[in-house]
């Protein structure tokens, strides 16, 4: 591949990426300060949040976490979060004894209380564990928000959606990780830090 193709290539994905952004703006900016409250409700009320999803999803569900239990942009108290990607005991347990698709639901019945926020991560909003979880989520009482892009079922499925419009996979992840460096930005607004 020639220097000037891979150069028209960044600048696509990078304009692709932008005009994303762009359209967040427009279109999710509220659920997203709603999601902020509800993870500050959920943290003063001594409650949890909760994050969950499948490959990149995960990873991102771990790095949030990791956002709200060490800090953010700002030293503070550690506040109650966890990923339910990191215990692979458990997820090899529940995949091998109830099936893949109760590896976050099971986990969820166990853990979460009506206090909690849960936060499901799904590029497609199609996958049936994650779908799992938030029924799971819901049936215990806990407030959920979904990170997803166009289509699936997960968007319906949550109290608070956040739709990032598209399709693409990468595009779709890059602004699920900038949604959540801007809900611990609120977040840490809100606690006055």
């Amino acid at each position: 591949m020639e220097a000037t193709a891979m150069r028209e290539q960044v600048q696509i994905a990078l304009r692709d990426a932008a005009e994303l952004h762009s359209h967040l703006l427009d279109s999710s900016a509220d659920n997203i300060v709603d999601a902020a409250r509800a993870v500050y409700k959920c943290i003063n009320g001594s409650g949890k949040v909760v994050l969950f999803g499948n490959g990149g999803s995960a990873a991102d569900a771990q790095h949030i976490a990791a956002e709200f239990v060490s800090r953010y942009g700002r030293d503070r108290r550690p506040l109650a979060a966890l990923a339910l990607t990191t215990d692979t005991s458990a997820l090899t347990a529940i995949a091998n004894d109830y099936g893949f698709e109760h590896i976050f639901a099971r986990q969820l019945e166990a853990l979460c209380g009506s206090n909690d926020v849960v936060i499901a991560i799904s590029t497609s909003g199609r996958s049936p564990n994650v779908l799992a979880g938030v029924a799971a989520a819901r049936a215990c009482g806990a407030r959920t928000i979904g990170l997803t892009g166009l289509g699936g079922q997960l968007a319906p499925a949550v109290d608070i959606p956040i739709v990032v419009p598209s399709t693409n996979t990468a595009r779709i992840q890059e602004c699920h990780i900038a949604i959540g460096h801007i809900i611990c930005e609120l977040l840490d607004s809100l606690l006055g830090i």
